[in-house]
């Protein structure tokens, strides 16, 4: 018996990010299963353990997990690990880690963020050369490290072919590579390959890979692809606040998530909850959708009056003031009846607009 008391309705659903989401039940029943009796703390019981296994099941047998809390600290630890003091990061301008992570790589890590406007979200070598200069010159933040985003934060995609290229082209200046996979599975199952695909037989070095996003209740995980890339990584994740002492909470719903299919089963849902709703909204005279959707990401353009009156009644951002671009995110959970009756609003206030 509890005396917790459900303070929301859970029949309502938005449209805001896929974080809003709940925790899928069978990671529920993985906590429920790992709860009973006592584990060593910090990483040395025996769910931690098990999924390194898991992980190289899926990243190759040189995959080294490290579970994390959350995004950000996956991004900073692992970025940090990759570089010294005087060594920078070249990044899209829109990356998370540039524009939604509240400057933690700067204050945390103390890193230099090389920003590179993309019309798409998207790296490729002739971009990163923009940034990837001054070597040798004392003067210049030294360019050590390429972050890519999969699926990025446009909601496009990099094919397996284009990370390979930067991966090349990164490694023959010296540099190394860093994928933040906060929606790696979404990008998987959309682009129809096993994780390693875009990830270990591209080259990249180091993951952050998502699993809040997938349904876990909490936790991420740093996935070490090429240990020559890292160092002080043990240590790093401590200082950073990211050690779980109660480890096999967070390990056990990546065992849960990654073991079988689940993973791929919730990246599936989203991503054709995305496209029913872009499909759904395009028919409607006003509504422009002006970016590919590829992943859980919808884009479209509406008048400011629409979108205010909107998120009234749902959850979610606007993603450029100036544009009227809103952002859209569907969820494992997100269901047709969902997008459904979201799509009927948006039609409901474009027709009131008119």
């Amino acid at each position: 018996m509890t005396d917790a008391i459900r303070r929301h309705d859970p029949t309502v659903k938005g449209f805001a990010s896929d974080n809003y989401a709940g925790v899928h039940p069978e990671i529920l029943q993985a906590l429920a299963l790992a709860n009973e009796g006592h584990q060593i703390a910090y990483g040395e019981d025996v769910y931690t353990q098990a999924l390194q296994e898991v992980f190289r099941g899926h990243f190759g047998p040189a995959a080294q997990a490290w579970p994390v809390f959350n995004g950000t600290g996956a991004n900073v630890v692992a970025l940090r690990s990759m570089t010294a003091p005087w060594e920078a990061v070249v990044c899209a301008e829109s990356a998370h880690i540039h524009t939604d992570e509240g400057g933690a790589p700067e204050r945390s890590a103390g890193l230099k963020l090389l920003t590179v406007a993309t019309p798409d979200g998207k790296l490729t070598p002739e971009l990163v050369d923009t940034q990837a200069w001054g070597f040798g010159d004392e003067h210049r933040a030294q360019p050590k490290v390429v972050s890519i985003t999969q699926a990025t934060e446009l909601g496009t995609l990099y094919t397996p072919d284009e990370v390979r290229a930067i991966c090349e082209h990164a490694h023959q200046l010296g540099m190394l590579v860093h994928l933040d996979g906060a929606r790696a599975a979404n990008a998987a199952a959309a682009l129809g390959v096993p994780l390693r695909a875009f990830t270990t037989d591209a080259g990249v070095d180091v993951l952050s890979f998502g699993g809040t996003k997938a349904g876990l209740m909490f936790g991420e995980a740093i996935v070490v692809l090429n240990p020559d890339a890292v160092r002080g990584l043990r240590y790093l994740r401590k200082s950073a606040m990211q050690l779980a002492s109660k480890m096999r909470f967070v390990s056990v719903q990546f065992e849960a998530l990654l073991a079988g299919d689940l993973w791929l089963r919730n990246a599936r849902n989203a991503n054709a909850m995305a496209r029913r709703l872009a499909d759904a909204v395009r028919g409607i005279p006003g509504v422009e959708v002006p970016r590919p959707v590829q992943a859980n990401a919808v884009f479209a353009i509406l008048p400011a009056e629409v979108t205010q009156r909107l998120q009234k009644r749902f959850r979610f951002y606007t993603w450029n003031e100036a544009t009227g671009e809103v952002r859209w995110m569907t969820a494992f959970d997100t269901t047709e009846a969902d997008v459904d009756v979201f799509a009927a609003a948006v039609a409901e206030e474009m027709r009131a607009q008119a």
